[in-house]
């Protein structure tokens, strides 16, 4: 849809190995959030994670395969279309990129890693990472935790720190990079066992927060910017009350005033709300996620979005604006759903 001249669409990443169709793109009405599907590409596999461009003119999605790459996408036209082959992050399993000082870094679940590729100019990826950072360490669940396991990178807002969170060290890391290479900068250690999965940032650009997969919490952060490092300060139950068996939080989202921090938790199937209250956070109730397996949420033009990988859909939500509860309005089907971005 368009809205003083410009198109809202969205785009959809999904695992071709589970039967998802690969890349998908939808139009988004602004005044009820809806989706509508308008076009797919499956050339690459297991697009499981995507990240535009600050111009939305560009879309990089990681391969999350063994072998682990990560491909751009022109996306000017009415589907996104190649610019270029893959490009190997020499790392496995990437579960999560972003754009940061003129490189696509990848976080690579499988090799406990994060790779930086050069962005050339026109957009388009080098044909080769410029440097990667090894992570070490491992953790006391025996099963997830036996090595690193990077699940995510990003910049800080200010610009000048990239931010790695790694479920298998239970730790995040704040690096720099030289010369193209992700350099160390320091390592926050978070609970043992906790397995920290996914990070975002408050508005305020002074606290961030951070969903455990092995437990069912949040751990609270200051985040102090000029020095490049991050205080845990509480951690906060995203359940109500004790999961049946593993709840495998997924998703983190804040609401762009602040005032609400949004998580997924796919065991449960639900969706919870919990209020921001300076430097603490308080549950205020949970909502079904619309479908099974929410492994992503994404917030765009007041309305909460799901990727419901299990049952094959992305949901999407009204939010009252005085409680931040979301309230399901639709849903869309995608084969094997993993992340929704908006551009």
């Amino acid at each position: 849809m368009a809205e003083g001249g410009r198109r809202h669409r969205a785009f959809i990443g999904s695992f071709t190995a589970a039967g998802g169709p690969g890349l998908v793109i939808a139009d988004v009405h602004p005044a009820s959030g809806a989706l509508s599907l308008t076009g797919r590409l499956g050339t690459l596999p297991d697009p499981s994670y995507l990240a535009l461009s600050p111009d939305r003119s560009m879309l990089y999605a990681v391969s999350e395969t063994a072998d682990g790459a990560v491909a751009a996408f022109r996306v000017g036209g009415d589907k996104p279309e190649p610019a270029g082959p893959p490009v190997p992050v020499d790392g496995s399993g990437p579960t999560h990129l972003s754009l940061h000082a003129g490189h696509v870094l990848t976080a690579n679940y499988g090799s406990g890693s994060v790779s930086a590729v050069p962005v050339r100019p026109d957009g388009t990826l080098a044909p080769a990472p410029s440097g990667q950072l090894l992570h070490t360490g491992s953790g006391p669940h025996d099963r997830r935790q036996r090595g690193p396991h990077a699940h995510q990178v990003q910049p800080d807002p200010t610009g000048r720190w990239a931010v790695s969170v790694d479920l298998g060290t239970d730790s995040v890391r704040v690096c720099t990079l030289d010369g193209g290479t992700p350099v160390l900068h320091r390592e926050i250690a978070l609970r043992p066992g906790s397995g920290p999965r996914h990070l975002a940032f408050h508005p305020d650009g002074e606290h961030a927060y951070v969903v455990n997969e092995l437990t069912p919490t949040v751990t609270v952060c200051r985040w102090d910017a000029a020095g490049g490092s991050l205080k845990p300060l509480a951690e906060v139950q995203v359940l109500p009350g004790a999961p049946v068996g593993d709840a495998y939080p997924s998703g983190i989202v804040v609401s762009p005033d602040g005032r609400f921090v949004w998580t997924a938790t796919r065991g449960e199937d639900v969706l919870s709300v919990l209020a921001v209250e300076g430097d603490g956070l308080r549950l205020t109730g949970t909502v079904p996620c619309g479908g099974h397996w929410p492994r992503a949420l994404a917030e765009h033009g007041g309305f909460l979005y799901a990727a419901n990988e299990r049952s094959g859909d992305v949901t999407w939500f009204a939010v009252e604006e005085r409680t931040g509860i979301p309230r399901y309005d639709g849903s869309v089907e995608v084969a094997a759903a993993s992340c929704v971005v908006f551009g």
